[in-house]
C-alpha cells in the first residue's frame, strides 16, 4: 500500500530546487505533487535526502512559490513510463508527454526511468554489423550491435544533419530483423524539433521510430529525464519485444550544462571546470544501459553525439564519454570547411569492437585489410600534404604525389557523399579498392595478396585502360600548345603572353598538318 504525505515545511527555494523540512519515511528519486500558492500543481522529484530534509526538483518552472503557502505532497513511487509497442512513429515532449497532437498510446507496462545497469554476467558480448549507409562509420569505424560509439562534434558542425542520416538509413544487413530507432533530442531549438520531424515524416523513418524532443525553453531538470525516457523505451521493445533498437541521443553536452546547473542550486563542491565530480558516476548510468543479455533476442546500440567546448576533446565532457564508451567518431572542422560532408575525419576517430562485427559471413572478408589500407594512404597523404607546403610538390617523388592525389580523392569521392546517399558496405569496400588502385601494388602491404587478386585487380585494370585510351583530339592540341608556350619562354625572353599567342598559331597549324 502506498502512503502519501503532505507538507507545508518549504523552508527555501533555489532556483528549480525546493526544501522541504521535518519529513520521514521519504525515498530517493521518489515523485512528488507541488502545489503553488495560486492552486496550480506541478510534479516533481526528490533529488536528496539528509537526516530530516528533503531536496524536491521541480519539472517547471519555480515563479509565483513561497515557502508559506507552497505544500509538497510525497507520492510514495518512483517516476515510471508507460511502454508499448504503440509508441513506434509518436514523437514525445522531453517528460514523455505527446507533442504529435495524438492521444496518449495505452501502456502494456509500467517501467522505472531508472532502469538498472545490466548484470556483467548476464551480458553477452556485442557482434553483428549494423550498417549506417555512411562509408567512414561502416568502413572504418564499424558500428556493432549493443556498442556505444560516441560522436565528438563541435558548434556549428553538422552533427544533426548527421544524427538524422544515421537515424533513416541504420539496419541490420539482413533486413530480416525487427529494427527501430528511438531518438532523444535535448535542449534542442524550435528549428530543430521542427527539422526533426519534418525529416523523419518525409523520409518515411517516422513508422519505426520514437523521437523524444526536449526543446531549448524547457526547464532544465527535464533534460536529465529525457535521455531514462528514451532508454526505458529501448529497453523495453530490445529485451521484451526482441527488436534491435539503435539510441541517438542529441546533444549529451546540454545534458550535462543541466547537470551543473543542479548542482550549483543545489551549492554542492563543483569540480573540474564547474562539473559535479560525480558526472562520470552519473554519465555511466545512461551509457551502461547499451549492451545484449544472454537469452533475449534483441540488443541496445547507442549513439549519443555531444558537441566539444571551443573544440577542446579533453573537456570533461568528451574525455569522460571517451573512457565509459567504446570508441568515438570525431567530425573535422577543416573538412567541413572544404565542404565535405560528412565531415567524419577518420584518423582520430575508433571503433574498440569493429572486430567483432567485421569479415566473412558478417560484413566481407577483405574488410580488415581495406580499412587498415585507406587509414595509412590517408594519414601518408596528410603527412605529405604538410612536407609539400614547405619543400613544394614537385621536390616529392612520384610515389609521393601519387599518395598526396589519394587523399584529395579518398575525402572527395569517399568522406563525402550526399545526404540522402545510403551506400551498402559492398558499395563502400568497392570503392576504397577503386581508390587504393591509384597506388602502386607494393604499396599496399595491409591487404592480403589473394584479396587485391579478387577484389582490386578489376578496378586496377580499368584505371589502366584509362590511361592507355588515346586522348581527345582537343586534349593533345592542349598539350602542344602547353608545350610549345613552354619552348618559347626559355628561348626568348619574351612576355608569356606573347609567347602563347606565337605557341598556339604555331599548334594550330601542326593540327591542320596532321588532318
Amino acid at each position: 500500500m502506498i502512503i502519501m504525505k503532505e507538507y507545508k515545511t518549504v523552508s527555501q527555494i533555489a532556483g528549480p530546487l525546493v526544501f522541504v523540512d521535518k519529513v520521514s519515511g521519504v525515498g530517493y528519486n521518489e515523485l512528488v505533487e507541488v502545489t503553488l500558492p495560486s492552486g496550480e500543481k506541478q510534479k516533481g522529484q526528490v533529488l536528496d535526502i539528509s537526516e530530516n530534509v528533503a531536496v524536491v526538483q521541480l519539472f517547471g518552472a519555480t515563479s509565483g512559490l513561497n515557502t508559506s503557502d507552497t505544500s509538497v505532497k510525497f507520492l510514495g513511487e518512483t517516476m515510471k513510463l508507460g511502454v508499448s509497442e504503440d509508441m513506434l512513429g509518436r514523437v514525445f515532449s522531453g517528460l514523455g508527454e505527446p507533442r504529435d497532437k495524438a492521444p496518449k498510446p495505452v501502456a502494456e507496462k509500467q517501467l522505472d526511468i531508472s532502469g538498472a545497469a545490466i548484470n556483467p554476467y548476464s551480458r553477452a558480448e556485442p557482434s553483428d554489423f549494423i550498417q549506417t549507409g555512411v562509408s567512414t562509420i561502416d568502413c572504418m569505424n564499424t558500428l556493432v550491435r549493443g556498442q556505444k560509439l560516441p560522436i565528438f562534434s563541435a558548434s556549428g558542425l553538422p552533427h544533426n544533419q548527421l544524427a538524422v542520416q544515421i537515424a533513416r538509413q541504420s539496419k541490420t544487413k539482413d533486413q530480416k530483423e525487427e529494427f527501430a530507432v528511438v531518438f532523444a533530442a535535448i535542449g534542442i531549438t524550435h528549428e530543430e524539433a521542427s527539422y526533426f520531424m519534418r525529416d523523419f515524416e518525409k523520409t518515411g523513418a517516422l513508422e519505426r521510430a520514437v523521437l523524444f524532443l526536449n526543446l531549448a525553453d524547457d526547464p532544465s531538470v527535464e533534460r536529465i529525464i529525457t535521455p531514462r525516457l528514451a532508454l526505458t523505451t529501448a529497453e523495453y521493445l530490445a529485451f521484451e519485444k526482441g527488436m534491435h533498437v539503435l539510441v541517438i541521443i542529441t546533444d549529451m553536452t546540454n545534458y550535462c550544462e543541466a547537470l551543473r546547473e543542479i548542482a550549483s542550486a543545489r551549492q554542492e563542491v563543483p569540480g573540474r571546470r564547474g562539473y559535479p565530480g560525480y558526472m562520470y558516476t552519473d554519465l555511466s548510468t545512461i551509457y551502461e544501459r547499451a549492451g545484449r543479455i544472454k537469452g533475449r533476442a534483441g540488443t541496445v546500440t547507442q549513439f549519443p553525439i555531444l558537441t566539444m567546448p571551443g573544440d577542446d576533446i579533453t573537456h570533461p565532457i568528451p574525455d569522460l564519454t571517451g573512457y565509459i564508451t567504446e570508441g568515438q567518431i570525431v567530425l573535422s572542422r577543416d573538412l567541413h570547411r572544404k565542404n565535405i560532408a560528412p565531415p567524419v575525419d577518420p584518423l582520430p576517430s575508433l571503433s574498440r569492437l569493429m572486430n567483432l562485427g567485421i569479415g566473412q559471413g558478417k560484413t566481407r572478408e577483405d574488410h580488415r585489410g581495406v580499412a587498415d589500407q585507406l587509414y595509412a594512404a590517408y594519414a601518408n597523404g596528410r603527412d605529405l600534404r604538410s612536407l609539400s607546403a614547405v619543400v613544394g610538390e614537385e621536390s616529392l617523388t612520384e610515389t609521393d604525389r601519387k599518395y598526396l592525389r589519394f587523399a584529395d580523392d579518398f575525402e572527395k569521392r569517399f568522406i563525402m557523399q550526399g545526404q540522402n546517399e545510403d551506400r551498402t558496405i559492398e558499395e563502400t569496400l568497392d570503392l576504397g579498392w577503386e581508390l587504393l588502385s591509384a597506388l602502386p601494388e607494393e604499396e599496399l602491404k595491409r591487404v592480403k595478396v589473394e584479396f587485391i587478386r579478387k577484389y582490386g585487380d578489376k578496378f586496377r585494370k580499368r584505371g589502366e585502360a584509362a590511361e592507355k585510351a588515346p586522348k581527345k583530339p582537343e586534349e593533345n592540341e592542349d598539350a602542344e600548345i602547353a608545350e610549345a608556350v613552354e619552348e618559347a619562354v626559355l628561348a626568348k625572353p619574351v612576355p608569356k603572353k606573347k609567347a602563347k599567342k606565337k605557341a598556339k598559331k604555331k599548334a594550330k597549324k601542326k593540327a591542320k598538318r596532321k588532318k
